[in-house]
């Protein structure tokens, strides 16, 4: 199960709130903006818990259950697939599981309600009557159906007895109406349920499906495979492919679409094996001969997926079964946990944090970190992407290192870990998404190019910092560093000069430091040869962090004393303008400054 998110409204609700976090690795507390102070800052309630509903994150919210089930109530539409919701009061006098009766809800609630001294409110008549929920049967098994589940249940709280049938341990304290000669019966087996209505069937995920070929229609021949051998499709743990084919698409398709983690594995050379396999080739007309063919390759592409199962080294008293098209079965005595077969494919995702506050990083941000199991960047950002849950190995490095973290990402990933290599801001702005994508066209290392790369857009600090005045990036613009670090002077000076000419409004990044303290007043000369002196300027310092600052200013009178390496600048075009504002802003009061969508033909000179 995912770890909770615990959301409070106010600060009385935070110590009861650090009481449940303590039960949970990983869990965080998810606090009113301004409200109270916690892990995660959110502004709306409602799209908030929408959010971690539609995400699958358990939720513990401290509040009045009603509030809950007004936000969720939209949502409420697939009974038996929502995470746990529990609604807590803020002292804990009163636990109430509103949602995930079958997805442990009532197990979260007497777990929170035994910390807290306090009977949790559970409702369920199974669970009342037998002290478990036998419709939620733990991980590593699942469900042969709802719908007779519920008939079973329903059955024994009418006064029917039950025997278990296979290896139950989790049922072995639980008050169950037993006997051994009993009509209803527990079956614990991957073989399919017959439609006996008086079975509760559930099904270990124990059977491995290996195959060596990727194509359309894989995931319909391993269905057809366990139908063949009267093998329910829920009890499938995992697909395994060759490692050779890490990154072909058709074995992502098939493992998606059958619902299991697709795992690979080395046995002998199954990129020749999986070569020699493929569709006999047309350019043989005579139809004996292209079935012999494939024939041949059926043969080749079987062997080939068994030798898969051979290299996972699985319990030798694993059943093989008989399956064609290039497909072999193992059926395992227990569940087999899938990842303990041979290696994921490793994934390394690029994301921005944005300019430093929580309720800023994206959504999509936020489940990248949550995922990952490294976190690599430089080690101011590496903190600033916390907090962390157990078990998440933090890399952190010099600034200056930027091709090396990146290589390094990549030797992570392509050992089957799931990286996030991290910027503030956006990763393409100046940031890591350029320097990882330079290591792998570089690299002639297969495995890096076999890692599942992605790129997650994050809030620059140029764009949190207009919207803070208002739009004076609304017009053409551009994003110049003024770091020499990277690139030679000479070149940024003609790129400022050409800015200039062009009339954009410019944002500076990297303005100046201690390194290099003539620099920026050597780029407002040269801007000042084109520009206005009451060109408009937004001065941003720590923009999104504690400590925030923003001041707008004029071209003529900004001073390089006023700024340093923390500071965002943006010198507006010749058509940015500003007006008073209602409330207050900054050290000279409050202005909201704008560059129009409109724009004057000869904009742009000064004079």
């Amino acid at each position: 199960m995912m770890p909770p998110a615990i959301v409070v409204l106010g600060p009385g609700a935070l110590a009861t709130a650090q009481r449940v976090k303590a039960l949970y690795a990983g869990a965080q507390i998810h606090a009113l903006q301004e409200r109270a102070q916690g892990d995660v800052a959110f502004s709306a309630l409602s799209e908030h818990l929408r959010e971690l509903y539609r995400r699958g994150t358990p939720i513990v919210a401290l509040c009045a259950a009603g509030i809950v089930i007004r936000c969720l109530a939209p949502l409420l539409a697939s009974k038996g697939v929502e995470p746990p919701v529990l609604a807590l009061a803020e002292d804990g006098s009163a636990v109430v599981p509103l949602l995930g009766g079958l997805t442990g809800v009532n197990v979260m609630a007497r777990e929170i309600g035994a910390a807290l001294e306090t009977a949790p409110a559970i409702t369920t008549s199974g669970e009342l009557r037998f002290g478990t929920c036998l419709l939620n049967p733990p991980e590593g098994y699942a469900l042969a159906s709802l719908a007779q589940g519920k008939r079973f249940v329903s059955d024994l709280l009418a006064g029917e007895a039950t025997r278990i049938d296979g290896a139950a341990p989790w049922l072995e304290t639980v008050n169950l109406p037993r006997d051994p000669a009993a009509r209803h019966a527990i079956r614990v087996s991957p073989h399919a349920w017959d439609g006996n209505p008086e079975h509760l069937v559930i099904h270990p995920r124990s059977v491995v499906a290996t195959a060596s070929v990727a194509h359309a229609l894989l995931a319909e021949h391993v269905r057809e495979a366990l139908s063949a051998n009267g093998i329910a499709q829920e009890a499938l743990a995992a697909l395994v492919a060759p490692a050779a084919r890490m990154g072909d698409a058709g074995f992502e398709q098939a493992a998606r679409a059958l619902g299991v983690p697709l795992r690979f594995a080395d046995a002998g050379d199954p990129a020749n094996a999986a070569e020699m396999a493929g569709p006999a080739q047309a350019a043989d007309s005579a139809d004996a001969l292209r079935d012999q063919a494939s024939d041949q390759a059926s043969n080749r592409a079987s062997a080939s997926a068994g030798a898969l199962l051979d290299a996972l080294a699985l319990s030798a008293s694993a059943q093989r079964l008989a399956a064609g098209h290039g497909i072999a079965l193992s059926v395992a005595h227990e569940p087999i946990d899938a990842h303990t077969l041979g290696k994921a494919r490793g994934k390394l995702t690029v994301l921005g944090l944005g300019p430093g506050r929580a309720d800023l990083l994206t959504p999509m941000a936020r489940a990248a970190l949550d995922e990952a199991t490294d976190i690599v960047g430089y080690a101011t950002y590496v903190e600033m992407a916390g907090p962390l849950r157990p078990g998440q190995v933090r890399h952190a490095t010099d600034n200056r290192e930027e091709l090396q973290r990146a290589r390094h990402a990549f030797e992570l990933a392509s050992a089957g870990r799931r990286v996030a290599v991290v910027s503030s801001g956006d990763p393409g702005v100046f940031a890591m998404a350029a320097a990882v994508l330079e290591a792998l066209e570089a690299s002639d290392e297969p495995r890096w190019h076999r890692v599942e790369l992605e790129i997650v857009p994050g809030v620059s600090a140029a764009l949190a910092t207009a919207a803070r005045v208002g739009a004076p990036l609304g017009h053409d613009f551009c994003m110049l560093s003024l770091s020499d670090n990277l690139k030679p002077w000479s070149v940024i000076e003609k790129r400022l000069r050409h800015a200039a000419l062009a009339d954009l409004a410019m944002a500076f990044y990297n303005p100046i430091s201690r390194a290099r303290p003539w620099q920026l007043d050597r780029a407002l000369e040269i801007v000042r040869e084109v520009r206005a002196p009451g060109t408009r300027v937004v001065l941003g310092r720590d923009v999104g962090r504690p400590g925030e600052t923003l001041r707008t200013t004029t071209l003529g009178e900004l001073e390089s004393s006023q700024v340093d390496m923390r500071t965002m600048v943006i010198v507006g075009s010749s058509a940015t303008r500003g007006f008073a504002r209602g409330d207050s802003i900054g050290e000279k009061g409050g202005e909201w400054i704008y560059t129009p969508r409109w724009y004057a033909q000869d904009g742009g000179a000064k004079g």
